[in-house]
């Protein structure tokens, strides 16, 4: 577990099904995610899910330990990790994300190997975009139609632009 002066960052477990239920069920919250908001029983298997994926951290408030959000890290080739973030609507804009993100990457530099840590992000989704300006990642890149997670009504791919975002571990260091 990893903690900051206000929140601990833990694996996910059932117990968790309301509080994720609370945020993945709503759909301003997973507008730019690849799946629809989920009901409340997709949310329980997915919490069972993520309690075995070691990919998925709980962000949780200090003192109450409520779930707020989470973050997605996983390794990725080269010694480069990938960076995700889904918070409940009603914790974002607090610096959490970016609090608990900045623990995290800290973390995958020094203890993890971590050479590089990747994220990205639809453009359109300047919350996500400037957390990892935050970071102190750079834009690398800015792929024209590159991703489809849903359809229109006549079943043609809605395709979408991303943002591709880095920091090196010396860039990291050397913040």
């Amino acid at each position: 577990m990893l903690k900051t002066e206000r929140l601990h960052i833990r694996r996910f477990m059932p117990e968790d099904v309301q509080d994720l239920y609370a945020y993945l069920s709503d759909p301003n919250v997973v507008r730019f995610e690849p799946y629809e908001p989920f009901t409340f029983e997709d949310c329980v298997l997915e919490t069972l899910r993520r309690a075995k994926d070691e990919a998925f951290f709980a962000v949780c408030l200090q003192g109450s330990g409520k779930l707020i959000g989470n973050l997605y890290f996983h390794p990725q080739e080269f010694d480069t990790w990938e960076l995700g973030y889904v918070f409940n609507a009603d914790y974002q804009g607090k610096g959490y994300a970016i609090e608990s993100a900045r623990v995290l990457v800290g973390h995958a530099f020094s203890c993890l190997g971590a050479r590089r840590v990747i994220a990205m992000c639809n453009p359109e989704n300047l919350r996500s975009w400037h957390l990892m300006e935050k970071l102190g990642m750079r834009r690398e890149g800015h792929l024209i139609k590159s991703v489809s997670f849903k359809k229109d009504k006549m079943g043609n791919p809605i395709w979408n632009d991303t943002y591709e975002y880095a920091i090196l571990k010396e860039e990291w260091k050397g913040r």
